[in-house]
């Protein structure tokens, strides 16, 4: 039998079973013992704890998330900072956000499962819906994409995973100089991947596109389970991307 005494953090968040484990961080489900409420507590990994950007990538996301309050984006509680437990003597940030059952728009899709046209709508209509709110706050996410929507088994929608988000006051120059492309490859928006500089505002819309179906360029994913953009293709094409007109849905799905 296993005695060992629940993880705690912040003197009341007890963590719990792993929920999901990325490049940057982990989330555990966890329990405030202080509300008794579930939620979900997201660590930077101990490796990375110590790296002055991934911590300011880490701190941006709980303030970005944290500054917004709409039924469709996951909601931050609380940030802090607690020395880790594996021995590396480092303090590891920590986000306690809401706690949202269901699954990721990413792990449906990969079961190989179409979500009929309407369905998809209405997932695309919750998503921009978010959007455009945090727009109007000044955040843009910027990595829309299916494993940053989560659908509830009450069939809501929550958009999550603030960690690249950027203020729309600094967006342009930042990425102007320094050139940077960020986001995920197949979700950019079709502009982002030939690094020309813009003259428009930055937006998440195109992401959200591909990553649900409303825009003809890029309803793939949910109502054809596929990404208009493949992982394989290679940068020299992905520059050709503004000029490419991608596979059109009804020949995936021609029912």
């Amino acid at each position: 039998m296993n005695n060992a005494e629940p993880t705690v953090v912040g003197g009341r968040y007890e963590l719990g079973e792993l929920l999901g484990r990325g490049g940057m961080a982990e989330v555990r489900k966890g329990v405030d013992r202080r509300l008794g409420r579930a939620v979900a507590v997201k660590r930077l990994r101990t490796d990375l704890a110590t790296d002055a950007t991934f911590q300011a990538r880490f701190r941006r996301e709980a303030q970005s998330s944290a500054s917004l309050n709409h039924p469709n984006i996951v909601a931050v509680y609380d940030t802090g900072e607690e020395m880790a437990t594996d021995g590396s003597d480092v303090a590891q940030p920590y986000i306690v956000m809401e706690y949202v059952a269901g699954r990721t728009l990413r792990d449906i899709l990969r079961e190989g499962r179409k979500i009929l046209p309407e369905r998809a709508l209405e997932i695309t209509s919750e998503v921009l819906s978010a959007l455009d709110y945090s727009h109007r706050a000044g955040i843009i996410h910027r990595d829309i994409k299916p494993a940053n929507v989560m659908l509830t088994p009450a069939g809501d929608v929550k958009v999550m995973d603030f960690g690249i988000a950027r203020a729309v006051s600094d967006a342009s120059s930042t990425m102007t100089q320094t050139a940077a492309v960020v986001g995920t490859a197949q979700y950019l928006s079709p502009s982002r991947p030939a690094a020309r500089p813009s003259t428009h505002a930055p937006t998440s819309t195109p992401p959200a596109a591909c990553s649900t179906s409303c825009s003809p360029a890029g309803r793939r994913s949910s109502a054809t389970a596929r990404c208009p953009w493949p992982t394989s293709m290679c940068a020299s094409r992905r520059r050709r991307r503004p000029t490419t007109t991608p596979t059109c849905p009804r020949r995936s799905t021609p029912s």
